[in-house]
């Protein structure tokens, strides 16, 4: 048993370098652009990165605090403003990847009718504001957790005690009706929902990706052989932005899909390791995305790291 712990804590603490190595160097490949420079696309990144790297940092804080609780009274504000950040960053995380995923849609769909016209998102105005958004968004669906009980589900009382390794958390004979209700929104708004909109426009992008795969462009003349040339290029780019895009969206249908099974069919309770196994689940997402998107955008290139 004792071996198996120290098993997980290891694989733990590599997931968790690993995240926090991977967001880091993405945030300095997009901020080392100017501002002035930032694309539409690269501030979702940003914004992307930052909060896998808030929610990674934050549920190890909390969790320490968990494994301190133990033995050590815990201030009840201490833990609720951690269940506040962990929260906050995981919905931004959601929120953000969402709007890549309607993003990248947007650009693909009618691009051949469209040919360099911009859409909405493509201001960098709109995209700070729809970003905002998301961040106030989070902000919001993140208070309750200042106003549910938080509860220790092997009592039978209803005070409040510890800081819980899952904040949805009831004991067995009394559960109160706000921690319900928040937990149900939370589900259906912060993961379900969010899951629905990701494998549709997931769907939408391939069922677009594979149009034009059939669509045969004619070779127009010598002359335009650069210009041919250039668009294929940068064609090019935009297909293996939109697979990493996708190869990410991949990732988040299978990491939220297991999260949800999980709440909705086992509780702290009935499983020993529920807390390391909502962390590798929840987690591997945040960890493995800033790759799949950086390799993809060609955003983790010594070259290209260089040349900022």
């Amino acid at each position: 048993m004792i071996g198996s712990v120290v098993h997980l804590f290891n694989v733990r603490i590599c997931i968790s370098i690993m995240g926090i190595v991977g967001n880091v160097f993405l945030i300095v490949c997009i901020v080392q652009t100017k501002f002035t420079r930032v694309k539409t696309f690269e501030l979702f990144l940003l914004g992307l990165a930052a909060a896998n790297l808030e929610d990674i940092l934050i549920v190890n804080i909390y969790d320490i605090i968990i494994i301190q609780s133990s033995s050590v009274s815990i201030n009840i504000l201490l833990c609720r403003s951690l269940k506040f950040l962990t929260v906050f960053g995981e919905i931004t995380s959601i929120l953000f990847t969402v709007l890549i995923s309607i993003f990248r849609y947007q650009k693909l769909r009618d691009a051949g009718k469209r040919v360099n016209l911009p859409i909405y998102l493509d201001s960098i105005r709109s995209a700070w504001m729809v970003s905002g958004v998301c961040v106030t968004l989070s902000t919001l669906l993140s208070v309750p957790i200042f106003a549910i009980s938080l509860q220790d589900p092997a009592e039978n009382s209803t005070r409040n005690t510890g800081c819980p390794p899952d904040f949805f958390q009831c004991s067995k004979t009394y559960c109160p009706i706000l921690n319900g209700i928040f937990k149900y929104l939370f589900i259906i708004l912060c993961n379900l929902l969010p899951l629905i909109i990701v494998t549709v426009t997931g769907c939408l992008i391939i069922a677009v990706l594979l149009s034009q795969r059939k669509t045969v462009t004619p070779v127009v003349s010598v002359s335009s052989s650069s210009q041919l040339g250039g668009k294929s290029r940068g064609g090019l780019r935009l297909q293996r932005s939109t697979i990493a895009v996708l190869a990410a969206m991949g990732l988040f249908q299978v990491d939220w899909t297991l999260y949800l099974i999980f709440q909705l069919t086992f509780s702290p309770a009935d499983l020993p390791y529920w807390g390391e196994m909502e962390f590798f689940i929840s987690t591997s997402y945040t960890s493995i995305s800033p790759y799949v998107y950086g390799i993809g955008n060609n955003l983790f290139s010594l070259k290209n790291l260089m040349k900022r």
